[in-house]
């Protein structure tokens, strides 16, 4: 019998608005997500808001569902990942980080 998946696992693979690379949330560097999460974005035809916010929602929507599950590294990849997403749409990065 086939394990089922977790439904925030099917929207992380089949997302409605965006079409990610696999593996993309397991890159080392907090840049290599966010770039691909941006060409994601931008190349996308399905999503409903701007390419910056289709991202991050995605990018957030993963911390939120791995939870406690994220080590602290692997969380601070992850939350860098935002502010490198902010450069790369020409937004300043969030204060106090």
């Amino acid at each position: 019998m086939a394990k089922k998946k977790k439904w925030s696992q099917k929207v992380t693979e089949n997302s409605d608005a965006l079409d990610l690379k696999e593996g993309i949330f397991n890159q080392r560097s907090a840049k290599k997500i966010a770039d691909s999460l941006k060409e994601s974005a931008e190349r996308s035809n399905r999503r409903k808001s701007s390419p910056l916010r289709s991202a991050m929602s995605m990018l957030t929507f993963y911390i939120n569902r791995a939870g406690i599950l994220l080590s602290k590294g692997r969380r601070q990849t992850l939350e860098k990942a935002k502010d490198e997403l902010r450069k790369d749409f020409g937004k300043a990065p969030k204060h106090g980080k």
